[in-house]
């Protein structure tokens, strides 16, 4: 064609040099234009048609790749193949030409097959089992290699040298390519033994205070594990920081079903004292109460009796008191508490008195693990306890706030 024209503009008049670059540049034109009308069409018509097809298809894996673009990318290769089989219209610049018109290809096939690569994981993520077993992470090693090859292959075209050649000296750059791929590698030894050994899935809430991580796990990938936090910020862990250091996984809780109660509340020791008929009495009214001090009762005048204790003294022989009436009470509370969790530990327990009075803790599950419920029926089983304590004679330990050294100062003041 070239060889045409140059003859057609060289009958005209023109000068065999000017002939030359007229007729280079019309069929130049021609390409591009060649280029853009297959552009055209491809996009225009075939895709469209394929668009269509698509939506009317059963099938979901092809509609993540046309939403990822996969099939656009593919036809990006078409101008490329149509420069590469032109490039014998110019004999001069020829190899040259087809190699770095085969470059391209190969960087366009690369495009693409990192668009296939995304969407086999957005379609495993339609499916339960990715969130057990994430695969982004090896799909990142697949695209390394992708890329490893791709630029093996164009180097290799660009030299007009066997790909084998280069791969041969690879043995000597292994060491810097350890350098390079440090953090792929770390990431991907990682990322295998996190899947092996179940150790953490999306969803999980974990917590690590060393990286300033508490709330629930977003992502998993070949460099990094996303995390947002209950503030909804976001957090991201290098992978092998999980191998290497201590997290906490509130997985299990979650499916056992029930979310602990570990809280405890501060007797006033001052408070604690012997109940006397008239407080048994009282308490026997207690519902949860009766069958226990009845019980009990029994129990220890039997024993006073065998024993031949004397009663005019509280000290001697056995006697019920206001703190072990109170813990029972609250026991039995926990017991017959509809959001409690009755399958697990529920107990009711005296701690190690200190300078901030006898701690009384409770421990339980709740039936829900959800955080909003959780908190709300924690909360509305220690207002009952607080509200309560006062009909055993108890008083709740506190700190001296300001009004209660007012009242104090008040009280002094009144008496001198």
């Amino acid at each position: 064609m070239i060889e045409y024209l140059n003859e057609l503009f060289t009958g005209y008049g023109f000068s065999d040099e000017l002939s030359v670059y007229l007729s280079n540049a019309i069929a130049i034109l021609l390409i591009i234009a060649l280029c853009v009308i297959v552009m055209a069409v491809t996009k225009k018509l075939l895709l469209k048609m394929l668009e269509v097809y698509i939506s009317k298809s059963k099938n979901k894996w092809d509609d993540v790749f046309l939403k990822n673009k996969v099939f656009a990318r593919i036809a990006g290769i078409v101008p490329a193949i149509i420069v590469h089989e032109s490039a014998a219209l110019f004999p001069a610049i020829e190899v040259w030409i087809k190699r770095i018109a085969f470059s391209y290809i190969i960087f366009a096939v690369l495009m693409a097959l990192y668009k296939i690569v995304d969407s086999v994981d957005d379609i495993y993520r339609q499916h339960d089992i990715s969130k057990v077993r994430p695969i982004k992470g090896y799909l990142q090693v697949v695209k390394i290699f992708f890329t490893i090859a791709a630029a093996i292959i164009t180097v290799s075209a660009l030299m007009d040298r066997s790909p084998l050649i280069l791969l041969s000296g690879f043995g000597a750059a292994t060491a810097v390519i350890m350098l390079i791929f440090q953090n792929s590698i770390l990431g991907l030894v990682a990322s295998i033994q996190l899947a092996t050994n179940n150790m953490i899935q999306i969803g999980d809430w974990i917590e690590m205070p060393s990286h300033g991580a508490d709330g629930d796990v977003i992502e998993i990938t070949l460099h990094t594990v996303k995390v947002q936090n209950w503030d909804k910020t976001i957090v991201t862990i290098p992978p092998h920081a999980l191998i290497t250091e201590s997290f906490k996984n509130w997985k299990g809780m979650h499916e056992s079903g029930g979310r602990r109660i570990k809280r405890c509340i501060y007797i006033d020791m001052s408070s604690i004292r012997f109940c006397d008929e008239e407080m048994l009495a009282k308490l026997k009214k207690i519902q949860y109460l009766k069958e226990y001090i009845e019980k009990r009762t029994a129990e220890i005048e039997k024993y006073n009796r065998e024993m031949g204790v004397d009663p005019s003294s509280t000290v001697n022989g056995r006697r019920m008191t206001n703190i072990g009436t109170f813990r029972a009470y609250i026991q039995s509370y926990i017991n017959h508490h509809p959001n409690i969790n009755h399958n697990m530990t529920a107990m009711v327990r005296q701690l190690q008195s200190g300078e901030n009075g006898l701690p009384i803790e409770v421990y339980a599950f709740t039936n829900t693990t959800q955080w909003v419920q959780y908190e709300g029926i924690q909360a509305d089983i220690f207002d009952h306890i607080l509200a309560v304590a006062p009909e055993f004679d108890i008083k709740i330990y506190q700190n001296p706030t300001g009004n209660d050294l007012g009242r104090l100062q008040v009280h002094s003041g009144m008496h001198v």
